[in-house]
């Protein structure tokens, strides 16, 4: 089993936003020349995540930042002295990774599915890795 990992590096412009990195994932499919296996993506960020979830309509990622912010509102009591508990929460809830079967040297996603970084405590300079297993 052969085992290839890439980090790469993203800048978020707001404090909360999701960035499609579905290309980022097909390229690096291509870059490893792997055809067949899983593919993990991972956040290394406690203010952050990952997730799969809905690219036809917009809409669907202000939806899913609105539900978030009224489960995890920024103005919560919190006592984290940073001041930015809503984010740890927001990026616990949705997890730092997701897990992709790979066939025919493609993601197998849905018809409407794509990847997302999700930032809650922007913006900052992040990384994302993704793990392609034989």
């Amino acid at each position: 089993m052969s085992k290839r990992t890439y980090t790469y590096n993203i800048s978020t412009d707001n404090r909360e936003q999701f960035i499609d990195i579905t290309e980022i994932i097909r390229h690096t499919i291509d870059e490893s020349g792997v055809k067949e296996g899983i593919i993990t993506v991972f956040c290394p960020h406690t203010t952050a995540g990952i997730t799969i979830n809905e690219n036809a309509d917009p809409d669907v990622q202000r939806d899913m930042l609105v539900g978030l912010d009224k489960a995890f509102p920024i103005d919560g009591d919190y006592r984290h002295f940073e001041g930015n508990s809503h984010a740890h929460l927001k990026a616990s809830a949705l997890g730092s990774s997701c897990t992709i079967i790979l066939s025919g040297a493609r993601p197998i996603l849905g018809t409407w599915q794509s990847v997302y970084f999700c930032e809650f405590d922007g913006p900052r300079n992040r990384k994302v890795v993704i793990n392609i297993s034989q």
